[in-house]
């Protein structure tokens, strides 16, 4: 059973009633769901994910101590602890006072201050630039399964997908790596003898690559380890998944080098058709950087249109 359906089950079999029955006055200020960081968020676990943070528990997100306050937080905090240890043969963990792991009470506001640095999901252009993209994936991903005020979902809402001026800032940035690393620095390296150089080329292209996808795709990008597993999900360019994965394991011998480029160069070519297909860049040729600066022009706000190329990497 999948993370996700084993804490919606034990909240819809314990922590419904609990909430209903005893803080039946909370549930319009209340939200509860499973969200943050861990597998089982992302719908990503397996067996192995079982060795570690993993277990029947749910969230109890709180608006400020102005509407619910700490001693509610506190004898919420206990009937949690309360709920059974062990469920359909998995265990949960000791619950620290007060919101101390990812499960239990957590107050709405602290979440999102250590997801995205804003207590309402409010963002400036320079934070949506600053920000690591897995935390606004940890911030927006899981399921929420009741929300009382409908302030969780607002705030989630507005932090579903960067603006599509920072969108396409991040996107012209990496389309010119991809140029900079599998056009032209891989082959170089390769002529030099430098493989080691080259690997670490070619693994750079795959980077950006991947992250040009997600933006393409309007998803953001999860923690590294499972870019790869997310990939495979994607509506656009999933087909990419086996040729990067080639790319990045594959040994650089002459013979292999040469296969490798032209890998690298159909890589290319699928990312920037897709482009093109949302309208992105009317350049004509197959330089990455004439694409970059086409992706760049189209940037409504002159300011961010303005920053260097690659001021969303």
């Amino acid at each position: 059973m999948k993370g996700l359906e084993l804490c919606e089950k034990f909240y819809l079999e314990y922590g419904e009633p609990l909430l209903k029955e005893r803080f039946a006055h909370l549930l319009p200020h209340v939200a509860v769901g499973l969200c943050g960081g861990g597998s089982e968020c992302f719908g990503y676990d397996d067996d192995i994910s079982a060795d570690h943070d993993f277990e029947p528990g749910f969230c109890i997100f709180l608006p400020s101590e102005k509407v619910v306050d700490r001693k509610e937080e506190f004898e919420l905090e206990r009937a949690y602890a309360k709920l059974p240890r062990t469920y359909l043969g998995y265990r949960r963990d000791t619950v620290a006072p007060v919101g101390g792991n990812r499960r239990g009470v957590i107050r709405m506001e602290n979440f999102f201050l250590q997801k995205t640095g804003a207590a309402d999901g409010n963002l400036s252009t320079s934070a949506w630039f600053s920000i690591p993209e897995q935390t606004l994936a940890e911030a927006t991903n899981g399921k929420i399964f009741f929300d009382g005020s409908g302030d969780l979902t607002a705030i989630r809402k507005r932090l579903s997908y960067f603006p599509e001026d920072v969108r396409l800032k991040k996107l012209a940035g990496h389309i010119w790596l991809m140029g900079q690393s599998g056009q032209y620095n891989y082959n170089r390296c390769i002529k030099r003898g430098e493989t080691a150089a080259a690997q670490l080329a070619v693994t750079e292209f795959a980077k950006s690559t991947l992250s040009a996808i997600f933006l393409i795709n309007r998803r953001y990008q999860p923690y590294y380890k499972w870019s790869f597993r997310a990939l495979r999900e994607l509506h656009t360019l999933s087909e990419l998944y086996a040729p990067l994965e080639y790319l990045i394991s594959s040994e650089n011998t002459n013979g292999e080098a040469d296969k490798k480029q032209d890998v690298i160069n159909n890589v290319f070519v699928t990312v920037i058709a897709q482009a093109r297909a949302q309208g992105l860049t009317d350049f004509e040729g197959d330089a990455a950087e004439g694409h970059a600066l086409s992706i760049n022009s189209h940037i409504a706000s002159g300011e961010v249109r303005n920053l260097h190329i690659l001021y969303g990497i």
